[in-house]
């Protein structure tokens, strides 16, 4: 018998989690029936609908995929595609995020909105687009230049732009997959979440942060650095001769008080919350720095994308995004009563905000912010 790895396990959940917002019809098996007010001019449409429980999904391309044995069979390519794209990457869950914009994408341009049913007499071509868009899909995700495709950073940009930083950047990748492969299950986030971070202490040393807009000919200066930045990643790898716990897992310190220092302490915060399977830090802006000999307070931006959505008020907003917000006014709330209203896949929230730290008789400095709560600035944005 083979035992899995705790990255194989990781992979497993994330796949399971990618095929459930993807394919609902992977749950019909186990639902008790069919809810009350079932289309059934869709049900005799689709030849597997009623043996699939397909009346239990809740939307009208779920039920297509369910029911319809051509795109059923398809779907299940798709997910296989997905997870051969999930074993090679590290950032697992903004591509798990980014498949549910897909699938937004193409149901709407499929003419599907939700529950609406579909026409018979639009069934063909409705399908034949499913069809058509699941299959670019598939050759897309079985391409390993998709990852450097689907890039919407700008260090990832600068990177696939450059066919040795791109050969470098995809060694590198191989090596930090292999090596979270051999740890335990339950350090596996942790260790994908310190890789997070050396990406982004990567990115501010080589002076690519908030460059969103930037022209990438105008970004060649920062070649040298990102370079520099993955050999040595790559020496520390060649160091730890195969071993995780030489990489990962050790007490980080922060030598000065700074963004560096504000990324772990938010790290540490977010994941006390278990902050990680509905946020993913993408960015840190130090603001402002006042610092005495024992104490400093730094005031930074930070900017999160939505893996998952929450509610606009709840333990996860506030834990993990320091405060409600509101939508509307696309700002943040103290409080929102009563609501309903989620945050979706693909907001960005920035926040802004004060740290604390102390220096330590290692001379190093220690974070005393604790939580997240309150915040002093917000916003939240729709779109990459």
């Amino acid at each position: 018998m083979r035992w899995f790895t705790g990255a194989e396990i990781e992979m497993r959940l994330i796949v399971f989690a990618l095929l459930l917002l993807s394919f609902g019809w992977a749950a019909p098996a186990y639902a008790q029936g069919a809810p009350a007010g079932a289309n059934r001019t869709t049900a005799e449409m689709l030849p597997l609908f009623a043996r699939n429980n397909c009346a239990s999904l809740k939307d009208m391309a779920e039920q297509l995929f369910c029911g319809d044995p051509d795109l059923n069979a398809l779907g299940s390519k798709l997910s296989a595609a997905a997870e051969s794209r999930l074993s090679r990457i590290l950032d697992r869950q903004s591509a798990i995020a980014e498949n549910v914009e897909w699938i937004k994408a193409r149901d709407s341009s499929c003419g599907l909105f939700g529950l609406q049913p579909v026409q018979p007499a639009a069934l063909p071509s409705v399908k034949a687009c499913l069809l058509k868009a699941t299959q670019e899909r598939i050759a897309i995700l079985l391409d390993a230049n998709f990852d450097c495709l689907a890039a919407n950073d700008t260090a990832s940009l600068v990177i696939c732009a450059d066919p040795e930083l791109a050969i470098a950047d995809k060694e590198l990748t191989a090596q930090i997959v292999t090596l979270i492969g051999k740890l335990k299950e339950d350090q596996v986030k942790g260790a994908l979440a310190e890789y997070a971070r050396w990406t982004r202490t990567r990115d501010r040393l080589c002076d690519l942060d908030d460059k969103d807009n930037v022209p990438l000919n105008e970004l060649e200066s920062s070649e040298p650095c990102l370079n520099d930045l993955i050999k040595q990643k790559l020496a520390e790898i060649a160091a730890a001769k195969g071993d995780p716990r030489k990489l990962f897992g050790q007490d980080m310190l922060s030598p000065s008080p700074d963004a560096d220092a504000v990324d772990l302490c938010i790290g540490r915060i977010q994941s006390a919350n278990t902050c990680e399977n509905f946020l993913r830090i993408s960015r840190v802006l130090q603001l402002d720095v006042e610092a005495s000999d024992r104490e400093a307070i730094v005031t930074a931006a930070v900017e999160m994308k939505v893996l998952a959505p929450f509610s606009i008020c709840s333990p996860v907003a506030s834990n993990c995004t320091g405060t409600c917000w509101d939508l509307q006014s696309r700002q943040p709330k103290p409080t929102v009563v009563n609501s309903r209203e989620n945050i979706l896949v693909g907001y960005r929230l920035t926040i802004e905000k004060s740290f604390a730290f102390q220096k330590s008789k290692d001379g190093n400095w220690r974070c005393s912010t604790e939580t997240l709560r309150p915040v002093e600035y917000g916003t939240a944005q729709r779109g990459p």
